[in-house]
């Protein structure tokens, strides 16, 4: 035997003989592997779907903003400013806001966003987007979402009434008047459709000219705010603090962070729910593992205080039992990350099988639009999860282990 006798002793009560004890370790382990392996697997879905979701909105929105919230006047001015910065890439005018839409009878309600085609290319390259039509905004035309097209059974070279703020301002100053009126709303023709892959843009935008949007809203020259691009999208923070420096109140810079705080901290605040959650798999199994080692200190008393007899140390009784409960963690994490990894890497297999058989789509790419389940793997996280396992199991084993050590072997040994 070249192990140490704690060690082997620890191993050997892996598998007692002719005892159902076994069975209960072998749960104990089990219960370890499937709490890591839930962990990883859930925690690795939802930081590839925050990224990819992070990719989508940074892809279809500027990355810092300036607005003061109403009518922003010599838009040019402001443009200037964000160029000087070195770390802008570009910047362009824009305007944005609801409107009234009638199509086939129907109406909704999308967000009209206007924006000058030359300026907007180095802010947002809406024409990779574009899947049908032309990259075209002369004139009375408009570009739609695939979603709200689809909804809508609309297509290309179809007609759209827009209600914008500026008809229903004519509305109420000729009521005020005592004139009857009705609404004439302008009309526009869709001359292409884009996809972003997130559903809320595409079923609810609508891209027209700049001049259009301030004909809509009446504006003049004046824009509702201005896009800036940057090199690093991660970096917009310490711009935007650079911008508000030399912007007068209540103009101001905003990141694409700040303006997708919500869901961004909704996606963070369901992580960690998420994670304190599952964890309780892995303690759930450690109290299997405690009671394990509880009936083993019972049934090896007499061999405990044997060891005792012949000159086994406190601490050395201790780490067999502590040493028992590290193997069971250390094996059920091991089992459980190989668990992980082949559910992630077949997980878009998984679930096509579980669509095809039965009829359940778990993650429909109608409302999410990945074509496949996004995952990203973080070795710190796994390597936290397995550490917090391990130790985990340890601790569950620290009561019967100090038990055990406590014993006599006069106590241990009085019948026999």
């Amino acid at each position: 035997m070249q192990l140490p006798f704690s060690l082997f002793l620890a191993l050997r009560y892996l598998r007692p003989r002719r005892s159902f004890v076994s069975v209960i370790t072998f749960l104990s382990i089990l219960g370890v592997s499937l709490g890591v392996a839930v962990l990883v697997i859930v925690l690795s879905v939802m930081a590839g779907f925050s990224h990819e979701l992070e990719k989508k909105i940074i892809g279809f929105n500027a990355h810092l903003v300036i607005s003061n919230g109403e009518i922003l006047h010599r838009p040019q001015n402001f443009i200037a400013l964000a160029e000087k910065d070195p770390f802008v890439v570009g910047a362009a005018p824009f305007v944005s806001g609801p409107v009234m839409v009638e199509y086939a009878s129907r109406i909704t309600t999308p967000i009209l966003r206007g924006i000058n085609l030359d300026m907007e290319e180095k802010v947002i390259p809406i024409k990779k987007f574009l899947i049908a039509g032309s990259y075209d905004l002369e004139g009375e035309s408009v570009i739609v979402g695939e979603e709200w097209a689809k909804h809508t059974d609309a297509y290309l070279g179809d007609k759209v009434l827009i209600y914008a703020p500026r008809h229903f301002q004519a509305f109420r100053d000729n009521f005020q008047k005592g004139k009857q009126t009705t609404i004439l709303p302008s009309e526009f023709t869709i001359t292409g459709i884009f996809r972003t892959g997130l559903y809320e843009y595409d079923s609810s935008y609508f891209i027209t000219s700049l001049a259009n949007a301030q004909y809509l809203y009446s504006l003049g020259n004046g824009v509702h705010g201005i896009s800036i691009r940057i090199k690093d999208p991660l970096a917009a923070s310490k711009v935007k603090e650079r911008l508000n420096l030399q912007l007068q109140p209540p103009v101001e810079a905003l990141t694409w962070i700040d303006q997708n705080r919500p869901l961004f901290s909704a996606i963070a605040i369901e992580r960690i729910a998420m994670t304190f959650i599952l964890f309780f798999i892995i303690i759930v199994a450690a109290f299997g593992l405690c009671s394990t080692l509880i009936t083993i200190t019972v049934q090896k008393s007499k061999e405990i205080g044997l060891l005792k007899a012949l000159g086994a140390r406190d601490d050395q009784v201790l780490a067999i039992f502590i040493l028992h409960g590290l193997v069971v963690g250390i094996c059920g994490t091991l089992i459980g990350l190989l668990i992980a990894s082949l559910a992630l890497y077949y997980r878009n297999s998984f679930r096509d099988f579980i669509g095809r058989h039965l009829g359940i789509d778990l993650f429909s790419a109608d409302v999410y639009h990945f074509a496949k389940i996004p995952m990203e793997i973080d070795p710190l996280l796994v390597a936290g999860i397995s550490l917090g396992a391990m130790t985990i199991c340890v601790l569950a084993a620290w009561i019967p282990a100090m038990n055990a050590a406590k014993l006599t072997p006069a106590k241990a040994l009085r019948y026999e």
